[in-house]
């Protein structure tokens, strides 16, 4: 029997905005008030949901473990976020580097533990994320890694198998690859 195809998708920079720290490294939003969309997310989701594809947030958020953000204020951007889209599973790695752990990327934990938990056919499933974590944790469960890189901004896009400037600029490739 064959499993579903799904598209594995970081949260922060991907599906909502980040924010960028005083030294400029992106941070996430801290409480349910600062969690906004990025534009086009909902209809591109709405869209790979109506595709047949399962939709699976993995996400990185070791801010938890630095205490920098309490874990009622995550669980809290997590049901916004589940009324806002139609996701269909959210997997969080709320470790830091030092605790290498299986589940942070770019390990492949999270996604492999969704896939077998949800009878996901990786080999007809993507990733899109935002980070160089990203495309290494899609190389090393075996799928595409599609990189999200805002049209205003440069930089090293080697690391992906596709680049788009949006998740919605994506969606047609999406489908196509999951065969759905």
């Amino acid at each position: 029997m064959t499993g579903v195809p799904a598209v594995f998708l970081d949260r922060d920079g991907v599906l909502n905005r980040s924010f960028v720290d005083e030294d400029g490294t992106p941070v996430p939003p801290r409480h349910v008030a600062d969690f906004e969309l990025l534009p086009g997310v909902a209809t591109a989701c709405r869209r790979l949901s109506e595709a047949g594809l399962l939709l699976v947030v993995v996400t990185n958020q070791p801010d938890v473990r630095r205490g920098t953000l309490a874990l009622e204020d995550l669980d809290a951007i997590h049901t916004r976020l589940r009324e806002l889209l139609p996701v269909d599973d959210v997997r969080v790695c709320r470790h830091d580097d030092v605790d290498e752990c299986a589940c942070r990327k770019p390990r492949p934990g999270m996604i492999l533990d969704a896939a077998r938990d949800l009878g996901v056919d990786l080999a007809r499933s993507v990733l899109v994320g935002d980070r160089w974590r990203d495309m290494e944790a899609a190389r090393n469960a075996g799928v595409p890694g599609i990189r999200l890189v805002p049209t205003d901004q440069s930089g090293d896009r080697s690391d992906s198998d596709f680049t788009f400037p949006s998740l919605l600029d994506a969606v047609e490739l999406i489908v196509g690859l999951t065969g759905s």
